[in-house]
């Protein structure tokens, strides 16, 4: 993955939810590598108990060197996808890069699960997924090096990840799914050089407002690591020729160990951060 690398600097990233957490991260990330990024959030205004907008992210955007615009909108609504995507197109004249960030999570067994929370996780993590993919594709075409990035695990069928939470599962491994499908489909696009179609998952927890905001969440927060690691594996995968890296479902702390990278203590969590969910324990 370090070989052939390409530059960001000047590539167009869009990237759903990223007002805070791993989507800030990385949308920072890339900035300081100097591309632009155009964020779709819902977070137009402060939250009580979650940090920022997404008018505070595009500050950090800019402040990291990087051009940044926000659009509120929400993933789940065509046209709100839409307009993000003319934004990047009309503001930077295209699309190199669409980051599938935006997630939703509910860990309840069937029983406890309502069917509002269900569709929610299916409508943020796969419709989502789909839309604004489908409408970065004709920008992804027409880019010398196009990215699809989802935030989503590897396919791991133990029957312990199956049957845990069995929607929430199928939430995330819809979005791997469409997306190692999207580097099949489009393969051969973007000038014959392809489409790369990847996906990037933590190999621990990681310190964002999903872990503190839990029981004991100062505490899991200690074994997390930061939404750093993920921006730096992040930008390695967006920086590698799409026609090298695609159809791979990435953890992080080996895209960092294949660039290179051993020492992942700046990243924190301590000697043993916990595990992340559909991993198995060594």
């Amino acid at each position: 993955m370090t070989e052939n690398s390409t530059t960001l600097r000047g590539k167009t990233l869009v990237v759903s939810g990223a007002s805070r957490g791993i989507g800030l991260a990385i949308a920072v990330g890339a900035a300081r590598e100097g591309a632009n990024v155009v964020l779709l959030a819902k977070t137009a205004e402060p939250h009580p108990k979650l940090p920022g907008t997404v008018y505070t992210a595009v500050a950090d955007i800019e402040a990291a060197g990087g051009h940044g615009v926000a659009v509120v909108g929400d993933v789940r609504r065509e046209e709100d996808v839409q307009r993000a995507v003319d934004t990047a197109v009309e503001r930077f004249g295209g699309v190199d890069i669409c980051v599938n960030n935006a997630s939703a999570i509910a860990t309840e067994g069937t029983e406890q699960l309502s069917a509002k929370k269900y569709d929610l996780m299916l409508d943020i993590n796969c419709r989502g997924t789909f839309l604004l993919t489908k409408a970065c594709l004709p920008h992804l075409r027409a880019s010398t090096n196009g990215h699809i990035l989802t935030i989503s695990p590897p396919l791991n069928l133990n029957p312990y990840w199956l049957g845990v939470h069995p929607s929430y599962t199928l939430s995330k491994y819809g979005m791997t799914l469409l997306t190692l499908g999207w580097a099949e489909e489009f393969r051969q696009d973007g000038g014959g050089a392809g489409i790369a179609a990847n996906c990037l998952w933590p190999q621990t927890y990681i310190a964002t407002s999903a872990v503190t905001n839990m029981a004991g969440g100062g505490e899991l927060a200690q074994s997390s690591r930061s939404p750093e690691i993920m921006a730096d594996a992040a930008v390695a995968i967006l920086k590698s020729p799409a026609g090298k890296t695609t159809g791979q479902a990435l953890i992080d702390a080996d895209v960092l160990a294949d660039a290179g990278v051993s020492d992942l203590s700046r990243y924190g969590g301590g000697d043993s951060p916990i595990l992340d969910l559909f991993l198995d324990a060594p």
